[in-house]
């Protein structure tokens, strides 16, 4: 009996002491996760180089690594094998993996676009498939708005893994348009016409120099190739102002612009 009591008080004690431990190392080991996400969350925000949403995923991200390496160490503690443990982990994880294959695809490209940031918001991008305006970019998804503020939800897996067309990024952009006058109509002057209204506007760039050329003799018509440059801002309101201004200075310098037309030989049965 007496022997059985010390027994007991050793094994008592051994197993209080691991038990001790083991409490330890879970408040040493949350102490640690803790200071391990608030340093990573604070290395990158000084950095100035990483979203705010991806710093927030990284920093958790860390936390919970320590603390299922506390978790493994506690079990070690009481003398549980963990390399079969992790190997279930490990299976359950690569299942797990399997069925939200579409769903973790998402946030990798998430993590992608918020690292290599091929657009920010407030861009007009064209990706997967549709084109607007960058309102948010999120770890499944990106929203955009389109022109007339229709509020479009991509899948990250969607755009990283198509051709983005990012129309925001160089401070720049080309205007191109076609007039077209009829043959008959002095070309020279219909150069000189449209050189003069694209200098008058203060918001077409000297550098580059614009350009005028005669770009094709069509059908029934000689196109003239206009290329300008403007602030990427300035894009479609210069546009719009210079369809218009050219119509009305065509207009009144006599230039037509020609319908297609096609000359029908009509023979007499006889």
């Amino acid at each position: 009996m007496e022997d059985a009591i010390k027994e007991g008080m050793g094994l008592l004690i051994i197993y209080g002491l691991k038990v001790i431990g083991a409490i330890l190392i879970l408040i040493v080991g949350r102490l640690i996760a803790n200071w391990a996400k608030r340093k990573v969350a604070s290395l990158l925000e000084r950095s100035g180089k990483v979203d705010q949403t991806l710093t927030g995923f990284l920093s958790s991200f860390v936390r919970y690594l320590v603390l299922i390496v506390t978790f493994l160490a506690v079990l070690s503690q009481f003398g549980i094998e963990t390399t079969s443990l992790i190997a279930v982990f490990g299976t359950a994880g690569l299942a797990i993996g399997l069925a939200l294959q579409g769903t973790l695809s998402n946030v990798a490209a998430g993590v992608m676009l918020l690292v290599f940031r091929p657009f920010k918001v407030g861009d007009y991008v064209e990706a997967g498939g549709t084109a607007g305006t960058v309102k948010d970019i999120r770890l499944f998804f990106s929203e955009l708005a389109t022109p007339d503020n229709v509020q479009i939800l991509v899948p990250n897996s969607q755009v990283w893994g198509t051709v983005v067309k990012n129309y925001s990024h160089h401070a720049t952009r080309r205007v191109d348009l076609v007039m077209s006058i009829d043959y008959s109509d002095d070309i020279d002057k219909a150069q000189s016409v449209v050189e003069h209204v694209v200098k008058a506007d203060a918001r077409v760039l000297a550098d580059p120099a614009p350009l005028v050329v005669v770009g094709n003799l069509g059908e029934s018509s000689v196109d003239l190739t206009i290329r300008v440059w403007c602030q990427a801002g300035d894009y479609w309101p210069l546009k719009f102002d210079l369809m218009k201004t050219l119509k009305q200075r065509f207009d009144a310098e006599k230039l037509s612009i020609p319908f297609p037309q096609r000359t029908i030989h009509m023979v007499n049965g006889d």
